[in-house]
């Protein structure tokens, strides 16, 4: 099995991997063995022609050191005096391992154009459109009080009366209402009718509203009634 440099991020990275592999406590770092599993990566490396970076050869020469220190004799006073060998190796690992930790705690995290990827897409040309209040039957009934109101002003008293059909009434406001254009409420009304021809075109638009053939709008609330036939 041919393992290829590339794949760690620097000597620190190489012992690292060597000494999690065999699970060895990083405090207590048996170098020589180390070592010798380093140099074997090294001339691995070396025996297929690859071009090494300079800080593995750099650390290789600082594992010969700490080797060479940890071999030769020393007194009982030295030991205790002297610092491990091993102390500046150690904690650039620890420190290495902390932050190899944080960044693959960070890279486990979810990336946009990795993990998810955000739509972008083109709105639609629309034309915004204005939403109507709803019309109240409260409201209609006021504005058909104003209509009778003034239909009073123009009441006079006959002897004989016409007879005035609700389905004529019907049509009258439809043809009345051809186009779509909008037509105010009151002007559906005929003064001079009388309160029964008022009446009678009030239950004309009524009917026309329940077979769904004219609507009712405001431009805002409380505003002037206008009425429309319903597009086919």
């Amino acid at each position: 099995m041919e393992v290829f440099l590339e794949a760690f991020e620097g000597p620190l990275d190489l012992l690292l991997y060597l000494i999690r592999k065999q699970n060895i406590d990083v405090l207590d770092i048996p170098v020589a063995e180390i070592t010798r599993q380093y140099m074997g990566y090294v001339e691995l490396m070396q025996s297929v022609r690859l071009e090494l970076a300079a800080e593995y050869l750099v650390m290789a020469a600082m594992l010969a050191e700490i080797k060479s220190r940890m071999l030769l004799p020393r007194s009982s006073e030295a030991q205790e005096d002297e610092e491990d060998p091993r102390a500046e190796l150690i904690r650039r690992l620890q420190e290495y391992e902390r932050y190899k930790a944080a960044a693959e705690g960070l890279d486990l995290l979810p990336r946009v154009g990795r993990d998810h990827t955000v739509p972008h897409l083109e709105a639609p040309q629309a034309r915004a459109r204005k939403l109507l209040p709803d019309v109240s039957l409260e409201e209609l009934l006021l504005s058909m009080a104003e209509v009778l109101r003034r239909a009073d002003m123009f009441e006079s008293h006959q002897v004989t009366r016409e007879a005035l059909s609700t389905r004529e009434r019907m049509s009258e406001v439809l043809e009345r209402l051809k186009g779509g254009a909008f037509v105010p409420f009151v002007e559906l009304f005929a003064a001079e009718e009388g309160r029964l021809g008022v009446v009678v075109t009030f239950m004309a638009v009524l009917e026309l509203i329940k077979e769904s053939l004219v609507e009712l709008v405001q431009n805002e609330a409380f505003g002037p009634i206008h009425v429309r036939a319903r597009a086919e």
